[in-house]
């Protein structure tokens, strides 16, 4: 099936579309919703469309012209209308975020797709799958943030949500019938509840360290790592840039081991281009220089587990991958990594310590509630 045979999309893009957009959603139960981010164009991304699609049509909003989207924010905390995502997750992040925005009743079609055990889950697969859609994947990668947008952009968001309603529709029943439902409203409400780590708000100083390789160097190279990094980090912000399109990782590695001191020892580093040269040659032999003086930098080192708290983590992750296999699932469906180390670490010994656990509401309870505390009463 072609998106060719659909009416075109309706894009919000000014106040007076904007305010029919607010009351046309006001006026449906169900309404599908996607966004699309920046994130492999900008140095800090930001949300670039927001999706809708209502049996009323397939709206597209653009929050680049219209910036305060606040009369948004009762729509999305209603919990008498149904917010339908794919891969809720990330959405609801960059959503409040951006935004500020809180979610109430929301249905993942990707989450339900995992509970049901379907073999394929990415939202172009079902679509294929189970409309004999097929979707155009050519804008995967754009970058959302510039403009005019052109109606290939356009149809291409559009079909992120104009199927979502008609395949939830297929999923609940399913979930129903097979007796996942409760599971998986268990998980939609995990997923609202969802927002971004405040501790990663701005440069992490250690994150150099995450580099591949970084932990293999000796203390003295690992410091001029350091100053690498955080000068490939500032011209990042500095261009508004992703940190990868200023220099590569390996380009970083190269650099610490090779150690150059003069610009033209920089023309036979892998990964380095004639243009990074030119715009970067001063900068990164400064940095260099840095490391160099600074002082010797050591792996922060990650504490070890207790022997008892890692033996009932391993216990643990053995029932839950057995769990996951009988019935055809990944492991993370049955329980959440999370909430396996809180198990580990505080043990409960009674379901109202049971409830106590983060990720692990009242159908987890209820199914696993009494395996759990006598796998975990056999082994303190």
């Amino acid at each position: 099936m072609s998106s060719s045979a659909l009416p075109p999309p309706i894009l919000v893009a000014d106040e007076d579309s904007f305010g029919r957009l607010v009351r046309d959603l006001a006026a449906h139960p169900v309404v599908a919703v996607d966004t699309e981010s920046n994130s492999l164009h900008a140095y800090r991304e930001r949300v670039c469309l927001i999706q809708f699609s209502t049996p009323a049509g397939d709206y597209i909003l653009d929050p680049i012209r219209l910036p305060v989207l606040s009369p948004l924010a009762p729509f999305f905390a209603n919990p008498d209308q149904q917010k339908v995502f794919h891969a809720a997750e990330y959405d609801i992040i960059c959503l409040r975020r951006d935004y500020q925005f809180e979610f109430v009743n929301i249905f993942d079609t990707m989450s339900a797709a995992r509970t049901l055990g379907w073999p394929q889950v990415g939202l172009a697969a079902i679509l294929d799958t189970r409309f004999g859609v097929t979707m155009n994947k050519t804008h995967q990668r754009a970058d959302w943030k510039r403009r005019p947008l052109t109606p290939e952009q356009l149809d291409y968001a559009r079909l992120d949500t104009h199927y979502l309603a008609a395949l939830r529709d297929l999923q609940l029943q399913a979930l129903t019938e097979s007796g996942h439902w409760h599971e998986a409203h268990e998980e939609f409400e995990r997923l609202a509840r969802l927002r971004s780590d405040p501790d990663n708000a701005g440069p992490d100083p250690a994150a150099f360290w995450r580099v591949k390789g970084a932990r293999e160097l000796t203390p003295a190279q690992a410091a001029v790592l350091q100053a690498l990094h955080a000068f490939r980090e500032q011209q990042a912000e500095r261009q508004d840039r992703p940190p990868f399109k200023v220099m590569g990782e390996a380009t970083l590695m190269e650099l610490t081991r090779r150690v150059p001191r003069r610009a033209e020892d920089l023309q036979g580093v892998p990964g380095m281009s004639p243009d990074q040269v030119r715009r970067y040659a001063h900068g990164i032999l400064d940095a260099i220089e840095q490391g160099l003086n600074a002082s010797p930098a050591r792996a922060p080192q990650v504490a070890r587990e207790p022997d008892a708290v890692q033996d009932r983590y391993d216990r643990l992750y053995m029932w839950r991958k057995n769990r996951a296999k009988a019935r055809g699932v990944e492991s993370d469906v049955i329980l959440p990594r999370t909430a396996l180390w809180d198990l580990a670490r505080r043990p409960p010994r009674t379901h109202d310590e049971l409830a106590q656990i983060a990720d692990f509401g009242q159908w987890r309870r209820d199914t696993y509630g009494a395996e759990i505390l006598a796998l975990l009463g056999e082994h303190p």
